[in-house]
């Protein structure tokens, strides 16, 4: 740029560029006093613009800006020039059109070479009043909005020459207008209010405009908002609709800057309550200083029932040093709450407290049988366990583990040993328990730490000495948050848990008085370590004459004792309705839901009581008639001997159950088909059975079997079945089949086959037994060694069964085949040594 041009331009307009400047400068320095006066020069220079606009030549060099700013008309700001293009432009401007230049905005301010495509449409067309040379050779240049226009071409070569169309505003003045700048003028000035970025003296500014568009200009120069969002602005040539975009912008920053205040007066008011009780606590402490240092009352008496309670040396230890931390700290510090809690958990468990127990066998030996009908090896192991307590009191207490399938009384027994000994009972669920700090407790480092759940029920109880149960040990879970079944080890193992230390107490607790009760309802999920400290009692299913007695001498009578008030009898029940539940509408191992279709009886036979005022008998009609058709259904007793058809025992979470072994030949290549959901263990019972018939049938049947496909089903196929305690029943049907002969009818058979055809034996015998005896079969064969386990059979089912106890596979079809003599009249081969039959 040449340096006459600048000398001659700067001094052409050194007067009116002074009283521009002083017009623009930082708004902290705007005078209110004058600010009407210098806003109304510049309303004229831009009046005298306007007439002048005639004079704006079509093509203009053009400025690229990529500044966070953006020009409109009818304002005067400074912006700065370096680049060679820009500097091109602005000698031209100076030089060939009367000052005037096109200032645009780039779309990306990164962009150093931008090219027509990278800058806006619209921009401003700008009257440069003066320009000033920086140390760093850049310009800074003082301009004055003349007319927002739109350029159509580049008509350059070194830089941005463009040719463009001023966009004129045709508009007339209306009541519109006048709200519009009413109420940009009144969010201005709340924006004003909640912001420090613009000094109230810049409203002043807008008082006397009564121009629209200039208005309009004015104002959007001062809104806040993004770079696109005042590009925007620019481009919106109708004074009203930029209006309206300005009004959305001053209301939504207004509602911002409103919430933000809110925040800031919240944070300062708490600093100050802060600040406040910081004060008085400290004037607090001085005046207690001055009085002699008087103890607060809290810790006072927490000194003396430390000194006068009845601890251990070592828990007085640790309390007197968390008291005196207390003492030091300020009541109200987030740390005395937790030393506090503490205090009160060590100070509150009975380190030394116990009941005295009840050492009467005869006494517990009523109590349990009072409870409880059967469970005759749960009883008798608790009586031993007592009368070893009664000679020496050294005798550790066992760790005792109930397992049986729901609903037969585990937890109930439970209660019961705790009522036989006269101690407190307290019950721990570990079903679905996955976090160790639930055993041992949380370290008192985190926020809202605990005890474990062992401490707190022993607090809760008050005693070290109570009957605990930990129900469900079978279902614990391991996570990230450790293992509670390894955490148990330490709690239930004799020589450990005499110290046990919860991390939250940091102090050894004596749990070896307490008499853990553990239930499951299976084994085999429990961890080895964790089984090898308990002492199992396995609990079996309950048989029809159990649940009987049960039903008549235990369920009834209390459920008499909840529903009846008085005297007068509203209902009684007969055996043959209660063995009518038992048989078609309950299908348990347990007596749950015997005891709720019992009390839904005596509940509607207590409907029928007040309703009629007479004693309600409830036979098997009125249990069909209150509780509807049976619900359960099982398959009916074979009714004479079929070819192919073996009945087999089956155990079953619910009991024992019979099942009957189908199998078919079908034209085939020797093919072996497999239905009714069989596990994979079953099927390899299925596999050996059919090699063990091949070699039992001889060759005179090989043919046979080359020809046919043999298929084996077993019915209820949506039940899944598994096991090989029904090898013994698969051969015999695949014999049956083989050789076309009947299968006897009153025969149920159990034993795991091999392939040398030796039977084994298997378990579940009492439950199988009891099944065979609630079909109406009363015969049964069993592996020879099971024959202990018969002496598990209730005695009024043995002595009506009988059995036969075999070792191979051919002394079972001795007995389960029919052939063409009478049964009764065949010669019987099976040793006696290996038979019996009571």
């Amino acid at each position: 740029m040449p340096r006459k041009s600048n000398k001659e331009s700067n001094k052409k307009s050194s007067n009116k560029a002074d009283v521009i400047n002083e017009s623009v400068k930082s708004p902290e320095k705007v005078d209110a006093k004058n600010s009407k006066t210098k806003f109304s020069r510049l309303e004229k220079e831009a009046k005298k613009n306007r007439e002048e606009r005639i004079s704006i030549p079509n093509e203009l060099p053009a400025i690229a800006m990529r500044s966070n700013m953006v020009i409109f008309p009818n304002t005067v700001v400074p912006f700065y020039v370096g680049r060679e293009g820009s500097l091109m432009a602005l000698e031209e401007a100076m030089e060939k059109t009367n000052q005037l230049v096109f200032v645009v905005n780039q779309k990306d301010p990164t962009v150093e070479n931008p090219t027509e495509k990278d800058l806006y449409k619209v921009g401003t067309i700008v009257r440069i009043i003066q320009v000033g040379k920086l140390p760093d050779d850049t310009f800074k240049v003082l301009v004055e909005g003349i007319a927002r226009a739109k350029f159509l071409k580049n008509v350059g070569d070194k830089f941005f020459k463009f040719e463009v169309q001023i966009l004129k505003a045709r508009y007339g003045k209306s009541k519109q207008l006048i709200a519009l700048m009413r109420m940009v003028k009144e969010e201005l000035s709340k924006y004003v209010q909640y912001s420090r970025k613009i000094p109230p003296e810049t409203l002043m500014l807008l008082e006397d405009v009564d121009n629209a568009d200039v208005f309009a200009d004015i104002a959007a120069s001062l809104c806040p908002g993004t770079i696109e969002e005042k590009q925007e602005l620019l481009e919106i040539v109708h004074p009203a609709a930029r209006l309206e975009k300005i009004l959305d912008i001053l209301v939504r920053e207004t509602e911002l800057l409103e919430i933000e205040q809110q925040l800031d007066q919240k944070v300062k008011e708490r600093i100050e309550k802060s600040q406040r009780e910081y004060y008085l606590r400290e004037k607090l402490r001085v005046i207690r200083d001055e009085l002699g240092g008087e103890d607060d009352v809290e810790i006072k008496e927490l000194r003396e029932k430390i000194e006068n309670g009845n601890y251990p040396e070592h828990v007085k230890e640790k309390a007197r040093s968390e008291l005196s931390r207390l003492e030091k700290m300020s009541p109200y510090a987030p740390e005395a709450s937790v030393v506090r809690t503490y205090l009160d958990w060590i100070l509150e468990l009975p380190w030394y407290e116990k009941t005295e127990d009840t050492i009467d066998i005869d006494y517990a030996e009523k109590i349990l049988e009072s409870d409880h009908y059967g469970l005759e090896e749960p009883k008798k192991r608790i009586l031993e366990y007592l009368a070893t307590r009664k000679l020496s009191d050294n005798a550790k207490a066992p760790i005792i583990c109930f397992s049986g399938p729901p609903g037969v009384g585990k937890t109930s027994l439970a209660k019961s040993i705790a009522r036989a000994m006269n101690r407190k009972f307290g019950r721990m669920s570990l079903g679905g328990l996955r976090d160790e700090a639930e055993i041992r407790g949380h370290r008192r480092t985190y926020v809202g730490a605990l005890p474990g759940r062992i401490i707190q029920l022993i607090k809760k109880l008050q005693v070290k000495n109570p009957v605990i149960l930990l129900d469900e040990v079978d279902k614990m879970g391991i996570s990230f948050q450790g293992d509670p079944a390894s955490a148990l080890l330490e709690v239930l193992d004799p020589e450990q848990n005499k110290e046990f230390v919860d991390y939250y107490i940091e102090l050894p607790y004596d749990l070896s008085e307490v008499l853990f009760i553990t239930t499951a309802n299976v084994l085999h999920t429990i961890p080895p370590a964790l089984r090898d400290r308990m002492e199992v009692i396995e609990i079996s299913s309950y048989t029809d004459v159990e649940k009987f007695h049960i039903a008549k001498d235990y369920i009834i009578p209390k459920i008499d004792s909840e529903f009846v008030g008085s005297k007068e009898r509203i209902y009684t029940f007969k055996d043959a309705a209660i063995k009518k539940i038992i048989d078609e509408y309950t299908l348990e191992p347990g007596v749950r839901e015997l005891e709720r279709q019992l009390r839904s009886l005596a509940r509607k036979a207590t409907l029928e009581f007040t309703k009629t005022g007479k004693t309600v008998v409830i036979t098997p009609e009125k249990v069909e008639e209150y509780l509807g058709h049976a619900k359960i259904r099982e398959e009916d007793k074979l009714e004479k001997p079929i070819v192919g058809v073996a009945t087999g025992l089956a155990w079953t979470p619910n009991g024992g159950t019979t099942l009957y072994i189908e199998s078919s030949l079908v034209p085939g290549n020797g093919g072996l088909i497999i239905t009714g959901q069989l596990g994979d263990v079953m099927k390899e019972s299925v596999r050996i059975a059919l090699s063990l018939a091949r070699k039992l049938c001889g060759d005179e049947y090989t043919e046979k079997f080359a020809k046919n496909d043999i298929h084996i089903h077993v019915p209820e196929g949506a039940v899944p079945k598994d096991g090989p305690s029904a090898g013994i029943t698969i051969t015999t049907a695949l014999i049956s089949v083989v050789k076309e002969l009947p299968i006897r009818n009153d025969i149920a058979m159990t034993g795991e086959i091999t392939l040398r055809g030796r039977v084994l034996p298997v378990g579940g015998i009492k439950e199988k037994v009891i099944a065979a005896y609630r079909k109406g079969i009363n015969h049964v064969i069993l592996p020879s060694k099971n024959r202990v386990d018969i002496d598990e059979v209730p005695k009024e089912v043995r002595e009506k069964m009988k059995f036969t106890f075999v070792e191979t596979i051919e002394e079972v079809l001795e007995v389960a085949l029919c052939d063409d003599k009478p049964i009764e009249n065949r010669k019987r081969k099976v040793r006696k040594s290996n038979s019996k039959v009571e």
